[in-house]
C-alpha cells in the first residue's frame, strides 16, 4: 500500500465531508488535533476499552447493520482512537500535499544506519 496515495483518498474524502472549506489549515491546529486523538486513545486504555473484532462479526453476522455493529464494538475503544489519529495524520499528509510514504521509506534507511537504541536510554 502506497501512504501518500491513501492520504490523498483521505484527504479527499475529509474534503467531501465539509472539513476544509473556510480559511486554510494551520498545521499545529492539525497536529493538535492527532495529539487529541491519542489523548482518547489513553483514556479508552485507561478505561480497558479494547474493540472486539469478534463480536463485532457476531453482530454483522446476524444481520445488524454496519454502524449499530460498530458502535457496539469497536466505537470509542483504543484501536478506534488510534485509527482516528493515523487517519488525521494521513489527511493532513494529503492536505499539504507531503509525500508521506517517501519520507517513511528515507527515515526507516536512515534509521539502519543509526547505532544501537540510537544512543539513547529509551
Amino acid at each position: 500500500m502506497d501512504l501518500t496515495k491513501f492520504s490523498e483518498e483521505i484527504h479527499e474524502s475529509s474534503k467531501q465531508k465539509g472539513f476544509y472549506t473556510g480559511d486554510k489549515k494551520q498545521l499545529g491546529t492539525m497536529l493538535m488535533l492527532i495529539v487529541s486523538e491519542l489523548g482518547e486513545a489513553l483514556e479508552a486504555d485507561r478505561h480497558s476499552l479494547k474493540a472486539d473484532l469478534n463480536y463485532y462479526e457476531g453482530l454483522l453476522n446476524t444481520g445488524h447493520e454496519f454502524q449499530i455493529a460498530f458502535k457496539e464494538a469497536i466505537k470509542d475503544t483504543v484501536e478506534d482512537e488510534i485509527a482516528d489519529a493515523i487517519i488525521r495524520l494521513l489527511d493532513m499528509c494529503g492536505y499539504f500535499h507531503i509525500d508521506i510514504q517517501k519520507h517513511i521509506d528515507l527515515k526507516l534507511r536512515y534509521n539502519k544506519t543509526r547505532g544501537y537504541k540510537h544512543g539513547k536510554n529509551y
